[in-house]
């Protein structure tokens, strides 16, 4: 159990209620903890800075966690999973079933059972790998919010219904049953064995505003706007209070990052809210700033005589931003690009040799830039997009044309050109670059959703929407 102050307290043994096998499973270590889950004789925590901690027996190597920052934790019978903050899964402990073999790409959420393991990929579909003796790792196809991997069985979550597969009580178990009609599901809890899986947080969504709206910014998966009287209306994912928390007055700019969030007021100042386990949001920024824009774990703004500040996780040259003067700024997953007084663009952050820093352009002349996950794009002066880093999904396979503004999400883009219409490319699944027909002034796009505002001031979203972060349509 997590407690209040993000401490974790453990009790029992493994042993069904008897004295018995105690490894110290119960003995947590001290520390500030983000999430928590209890396997078999051991278990691992998920601490504020993204490193994992593991505890209890240690054989098989099910308490050596890797080194680095991860999103998620999940422990299972024997062996354990976590999902890198790159979005890879890296498995460890027993392998006797191939349960901690866990495939490449992307994933989401993963859930380690009793000898095998489940991750729920960045499209919605689940995949699962280990012991398939009962068809526990052979899931029925689907679009998916949630996955839980357990002894002989798995299950999954749509946005409709609950499927399940593998065996119960030794019979084939094949359950596609619907949810309730009242309430919201964001989370699917089963067991690894005798032990069980705690995945992070579940989603608290929160009714989308119906208003009219001046500015957007969609994030991770929640989407915060302006209206036209200045204040903040935010929805969708609330697991760090990034909705809940969103901050009363009157605001000229903001900007949504994967868990949290950060407004300009008139006057200058910053504030933020959300996640904050580096530093990213701090209620209050001291400084006078000219634009600010949110990360995944740091933010970064513009200071009134054009210098760039930054703040938050500080690995891999986050916040070692160039000086000078600038005009224009924006921060992604692990690194930032600029634009000069001189309308030339200067990068820094983690490379990681997809050419995140070292591919950005070198010469041409631009008003604004826009950094996602893996990539980056910027608007020239004569209105064209050029686009570097990753190509994964020709997210940097920019259309020809003119555009008036743009925004980069994670792994897609979406354009506003002169006479109002969308076009967006990258990443297509979940429909993310399927752009509603209409006439729009604004339009932002997020981790896996894009949201745009029409010509009456309305607000259209599209894409993922696990969390309610992309309403279909909302009329004032």
């Amino acid at each position: 159990m997590r407690k209040t102050d993000n401490a974790i307290e453990c009790w029992g043994t493994s042993g069904f209620g008897r004295n018995v096998l105690d490894y110290g499973q119960a003995d947590p270590p001290e520390g500030k903890f983000a999430s928590v889950s209890a396997g078999y004789l051991h278990a691992c925590g998920l601490r504020e800075s993204g490193e994992l901690a593991c505890w209890g027996r240690g054989s098989f190597g099910r308490t050596d966690a890797p080194e680095g920052v991860f999103t998620q934790v999940s422990s299972g019978t024997t062996h354990s999973c976590a999902i890198r903050e790159s979005g890879a899964v890296e498995c460890w402990g027993m392998n006797n079933y191939g349960q901690s073999n866990a495939p490449s790409g992307i994933f989401t959420q993963v859930s380690a059972g009793a000898w095998h393991s489940c991750g729920l990929r960045e499209s919605g579909t689940v995949e699962c790998w280990g012991d398939d003796e009962y068809d526990q790792s052979n899931p029925s196809p689907g679009h998916y919010l949630a996955v839980s991997a357990g002894m002989r069985h798995s299950c999954a979550l749509s946005a409709t219904s609950a499927s399940c597969w593998g065996r119960r009580d030794d019979q084939p178990l094949e359950v596609i049953a619907p949810l309730p009609a009242a309430g919201v599901v964001g989370d699917v809890s089963g067991g690894g064995g005798e032990g069980g899986t705690t995945p992070t947080p579940t989603p608290t969504p929160t009714p989308t505003p119906t208003t009219t709206y001046t500015a957007v910014s969609a994030g991770g998966s929640h989407t915060c706007a302006l209206r036209s009287t200045g204040t903040i209306d935010c929805w969708g994912d609330n697991t760090y209070s990034q909705v809940s928390n969103a901050p009363s007055g009157a605001f000229t700019a903001i900007s949504a990052g994967t868990s949290h969030t950060c407004a300009l007021n008139s006057a200058g100042a910053v504030t933020c809210w959300g996640r904050n386990h580096f530093g990213q949001a701090p209620t209050t920024r001291s400084g006078t700033f000219s634009a600010v824009s949110a990360g995944q774990w740091h933010s970064c703004g513009l200071t009134s005589t054009g210098a760039l500040s930054c703040w938050g996780q500080a690995s891999d040259n986050r916040l070692a931003a160039p000086s000078g003067t600038f005009s224009a700024l924006s921060v992604g997953w692990a690194h930032g690009c600029a634009v000069s007084s001189a309308g030339a663009i200067s990068c820094w952050g983690a490379d990681g040799g997809l050419g995140r820093i070292s591919n950005a352009p070198t010469s041409g002349s631009y008003r604004t830039v826009s950094v996602g996950v893996d990539h980056s794009c910027a608007l020239s002066s004569s209105g064209a997009i050029s686009c570097w880093g990753s190509s994964t999904n020709d997210r940097t396979n920019a259309p020809s044309g003119t555009f008036s503004a743009f925004d980069t999400g994670g792994s897609h883009n979406c354009g506003l050109r002169s006479n109002g219409s969308v076009v967006c490319w990258g990443h297509s699944a979940n429909d993310r670059t399927t752009v509603p027909a209409g006439t729009y002034t604004a339009v932002s796009a997020g981790g896996s959703h894009t949201c745009a505002i029409t010509t009456s001031g309305t607000i259209v979203c599209w894409g993922l929407n696990t969390s309610n972060q992309a309403p279909t349509s909302r009329s004032p």
